[in-house]
């Protein structure tokens, strides 16, 4: 019997892919377009790309496949795309790009000139989150470019998420779902919709909803693929398109987390830990669920915001003969590091790390820390101080979500350049002491875009079905006791005793920087 087949199209940090994937889970064809150029950078810290370029690059990928596979082609019954996150397109009245996005990687903030209203102020001192809304604030681009660009802002008809941007490309209309609109915008993920302009939380991000796109639900079929988009791609005209979900949230349900016993973990670029569950909570103060990829579920997340970067910043800064012996074996540094880290035990002898390299929303002013160094100590520690501390840092996330939610995860599903090393499995399985399960495909978030899709279309009747049709698992880790006992003592006595020490330093360090650079 022929089985059902499906378009996705994953538009990454790094990379597009775009898949035909069947009923079965299986990849029936893939084709992957690099961005040689993933960012540009006006000044230091600064992060732009056109809006454009994502499509161009899509076309390319899309155009290798249908040329290579016109009958899989005709046979698919619907499409959709995950998108990465915090990306807005600027567009004037004529549908022109204003200027280049500023993507999710920036650095830049804003002064604040305009202040939040009294109430607002009050109201944010006295539940502890001043720092926190500041931050928001300072890192919303609308506000930025309204300060630093007031002629760009005042051309500004359609402020879209990217993955919006992309289906008007494809498609011709301007929405998607909630869940694939997740950044810097006045949206309400309780209910799925626009905060009105004047809303208590909705207003600190200064954004009109007016400029604003319709949200669609999950699941919902929100046009067809244009005859232009037919000749630029080569993907079938007429072909209907279904809302699905963000790219964390596709990433997760391509792991097979489809219920509040499980977390799911991306060892991406950012890393990230979620649960989901059916009733809406904050995993953190102030940080909204999001909707899931699939209609009735919120995703609590709480994220590291450079994650896995930091393996990539390490091997630049300290790998350089790992990086000479992984050009002769044609492999990457990362690997060759990865071989090691079993050599070092458990608490790198004593090397305790909190990753903070990037800002966080509970922990605005936190900065990267290092402590317990030794003359014990290799570069091979550091490497593995590095992987525990984002571990530690997502426990401590768990740990959030499951006090906040009410939820007790049993097991956790991981995903992410990370999960590619079974030593780094292992790790997380001893140091959550949980067991750790590990799909085949590392192309989750294309796999979890599928299974929503089908999920829409009723191919399946509910979530228990689509894993057990799409979702297979190559190894299961389960945790070492002596490991998770020592991993627990360093969590409960070192690592969540490190950022209450040091949050006056941290502060003062800040104001020192804020202080030279002005």
């Amino acid at each position: 019997m022929e089985t059902k087949k499906v378009l996705a199209i994953d538009y990454g940090t790094q990379s597009v892919r775009v898949s035909i994937i069947d009923e079965k889970g299986k990849f029936l064809a893939f084709e992957q377009e690099r961005y040689l150029k993933p960012y540009f950078s006006p000044k230091p810290g600064y992060c732009e790309q056109n809006p454009d370029f994502y499509y161009g690059c899509m076309c390319k990928a899309a155009k290798r496949l249908s040329e290579k596979n016109p009958e899989l082609l005709k046979e698919c019954i619907s499409i959709s795309s995950t998108c990465f996150r915090d990306t807005a397109v600027y567009l004037d009245k004529d549908f022109n790009v204003v200027r280049p996005s500023i993507i999710w990687l920036d650095q830049r903030q804003a002064e604040l000139r305009k202040k939040t209203t009294l109430l607002q102020t009050v109201a944010f001192k006295i539940v502890g989150m001043t720092e926190t809304v500041a931050l928001n604030r300072k890192r919303t681009p609308a506000i930025w470019l309204q300060e630093n660009e007031p002629e760009n802002w005042s051309k500004i008809k359609y402020y879209l998420p990217l993955n919006v941007y992309l289906n008007f490309k494809m498609l011709g209309v301007m929405t998607d779902s909630a869940s694939n609109m997740i950044g810097h915008y006045p949206i309400y993920f309780k209910k799925g919709k626009w905060y009105s302009k004047n809303a208590f939380k909705g207003s600190i991000f200064n954004i009109d909803p007016a400029l604003m796109p319709k949200i669609s639900p999950v699941g919902a079929v929100i046009g067809k693929i244009t005859k232009k988009c037919h000749f630029e791609t080569g993907l079938p005209e007429g072909l209907d398109y279904i809302t699905t979900g963000n790219d964390k949230s596709c990433e997760a349900l391509g792991s097979g987390q489809i219920d509040s016993d499980s977390a799911h973990i991306s060892y991406g670029t950012s890393s990230s830990i979620a649960a989901i569950s059916q009733k809406y909570f904050e995993p953190e103060k102030f940080l909204p669920s999001y909707i899931a990829a699939f209609p009735g579920w919120y995703s609590g997340e709480v994220q590291i915001y450079r994650g896995y970067w930091m393996l990539t910043w390490f091997v630049e800064q300290f790998g350089q003969n790992e990086s000479i012996e992984a050009q002769i074996e044609k492999i990457a540094p990362e690997e060759l590091l990865n071989e090691k880290l079993m050599d070092v035990p458990p608490g790198c002898n004593g090397l305790i790390l909190q990753p903070y390299w990037g800002p966080g929303l509970s922990r605005p002013l936190a900065k990267g820390a290092i402590i317990g160094f030794f003359d014990v100590h290799t570069k091979f520690h550091f490497y593995r101080a590095i992987i525990e501390g984002i571990g530690f840092a997502l426990k401590e996330g768990l740990d959030t979500i499951e006090k906040r939610s009410g939820l007790k995860i049993k097991y956790l599903t991981i995903s992410g350049g990370g999960s590619r090393s079974d030593a780094i499995c292992q790790i997380t399985s001893d140091l959550f002491n949980l067991p750790v399960y590990k799909s085949e495909t590392c192309e989750n978030s294309s796999l979890g875009c599928a299974c929503a899709q089908f999920l829409a279309l009723g191919i399946f009747k509910n979530l228990e079905e689509v894993k057990k049709n799409m979702i297979r698992y190559n190894k299961v880790f389960t945790p070492n006791k002596d490991a998770s006992k020592e991993y627990e003592e360093l969590y409960k006595k070192v690592y969540i005793k490190v950022y209450p020490s040091l949050e006056k330093i941290y502060k003062t360090l800040t104001e020192i920087d804020v202080r030279k650079q002005k």
